[in-house]
């Protein structure tokens, strides 16, 4: 479903078949899936800075040899 201007647009075909989808295992690969990945979500006024991983990952080392500077 898309939202546009605080209206919910149906963009799904009629043709699919949720009916299938019963007696699934909702959200079976969750945990596994939370295990190998890291994801950081930033807030817009950071992004307007960072605007790439390399920048976010320069900036945090920088940060890090500042405040731990024995472990470098």
């Amino acid at each position: 479903m898309k939202t546009t201007q605080n209206k919910t647009i149906d963009d799904l075909r009629p043709e699919y078949d949720f009916s299938q989808l019963e007696g699934k295992t909702k959200g079976k690969y969750v945990k596994s899936y939370q295990e190998y990945t890291n994801v950081v979500l930033l807030d817009p006024d950071v992004a307007k800075i960072f605007h790439d991983e390399g920048a976010v990952n320069e900036a945090l080392r920088t940060l890090i040899r500042v405040t731990y500077p024995q472990t470098h």
